[in-house]
């Protein structure tokens, strides 16, 4: 009997051993969430960032747990900077049947994805520059280029700057801000401003000397440029060429340390402006966006990364996009993703307290944004305003 029961025992001692691997290899097998980002082309300094960013919030949730204990990994692809590449890319993943996807980081790009998730997946946008319908499938990043655009026109108001000139590249970002500015000038409260100058040119154009030369002779008391990447690079050189040094306002976009330390010589004496967000003033509207701030700035620290808009990007999207499966599990359907979403009405992230149910798929608003000035002989960016642009 007691060999019986010996042998039983060893029996079952063998069964458990033998599938006992099979349960942790299974629960530590990572979650992929897919990522298009502009890794290469035009868009790399936007794409880089963002990945770079990305790489160390995967390590973050890690640590945390993951999503239930189980970790996370992004899968990217890169779309080269290439809207007909990025349509293919979304296909592709689409294919297996995600509930979500992040990016791309480019408007151009979001814009050619956006009808493919008409009914589903769920497309997190990493551009703020454009505009989804309201209960849809599609959410877009950070504060719309529309309200950074009425807090920098508010700063130049209340600095007294009322006679601004514009020049805007042709592209989708260009484009955006040829609609948003009239919008913005528009309203009441700017009733007094006007544009000096308004000039265009072309992303390939290598020299924009006519066009500034045009700018300078109506005397403007400030100047915005609307480009980003290499094409803010040439405006800045045909102003320097120019002799026209004046306040300054580009768009977020190039908010990006490595990219302004190339273009030292090149920044306007007068300043040079960005809108920036609340991580990188370390302001926190609650205790629970103070730790998202904290845990953010604390882990790029440790990266030896900038607190910049493009490191910042994608954060927030990334960490809602781990808390919606937190809340309903790996196997979520996009459906449930979009509502988790879309339902959130205090969600304290590093750029703002998130309201998708009053507010746009954007989820935040001209009052989360601020206005920062470049600090070359820092290499830092310096708050100058309150929130929304105000003084």
């Amino acid at each position: 009997m007691r060999r019986s029961r010996a042998l039983f025992a060893a029996l079952i001692a063998a069964v458990a051993l033998s599938i006992a691997p099979l349960g942790p290899s299974v629960a530590e097998d990572p979650y992929e969430i897919n990522v298009i980002l502009a890794l290469t082309g035009p868009g790399t300094f936007l794409g880089t960032s963002q990945k770079a960013s990305l790489d160390v919030l995967q390590e973050v949730v890690n640590k945390q747990g993951g999503i239930k204990g189980r970790p996370i990994k992004f899968v990217y692809y890169d779309d080269q900077t290439n809207p007909q590449l990025a349509v293919q890319l979304t296909n592709t993943i689409m294919a297996k049947k995600v509930p979500i996807i992040l990016g791309s980081d480019l408007s151009a790009t979001c814009r050619a994805m956006d009808p493919l998730f008409k009914n589903g997946p769920v497309e997190y946008c990493l551009s703020p520059a454009i505009y989804p319908p309201k209960g849809g499938y599609v959410f877009t990043s950070s504060v719309s280029t529309k309200d950074l655009i009425t807090a920098t026109i508010r700063y130049f108001h209340q600095r007294g700057w009322k006679r601004f000139a514009r020049i805007t590249t042709t592209d989708a970002s260009g484009q955006d801000a040829d609609v948003n500015v009239p919008e913005t000038l528009a309203l009441p409260e700017f009733k007094d401003m006007t544009v000096t100058a308004n000039e265009h040119y072309n992303q390939t154009d290598q020299s924009v000397a006519a066009q500034m030369a045009r700018i300078k002779a109506t005397n403007p008391q400030a100047l915005l440029i609307w480009a980003p990447g290499t094409p803010f690079g040439t405006a800045l050189r045909a102003m320097k060429d120019a002799g026209l040094d004046i306040p300054t306002a580009t768009t977020s976009a190039n908010m990006v340390i490595s990219q302004l330390k190339q273009y030292t010589g090149l920044i306007p004496k007068d300043g040079l402006y960005f809108q920036g967000y609340a991580h990188m003033a370390g302001l926190a509207e609650n205790p629970q966006m103070k730790r998202a701030i904290d845990t953010f700035t604390a882990a790029l620290k440790d990266h030896g990364l900038d607190n910049d808009v493009q490191h910042g990007m994608a954060w927030d999207p990334a960490m809602i996009t781990v808390n919606a499966f937190r809340a309903l599990g790996t196997n979520a359907s996009a459906e449930q993703i979009r509502d988790w979403i879309g339902g959130q009405k205090s969600y304290a992230g590093i750029t703002g307290i998130y309201d998708f149910k009053d507010l746009d798929p954007h989820g935040l608003a001209a009052r989360d944004a601020l206005i920062f000035r470049w600090d070359p002989d820092k290499t830092a960016f310096v708050v100058v305003s309150k929130f929304g642009g105000y003084l």
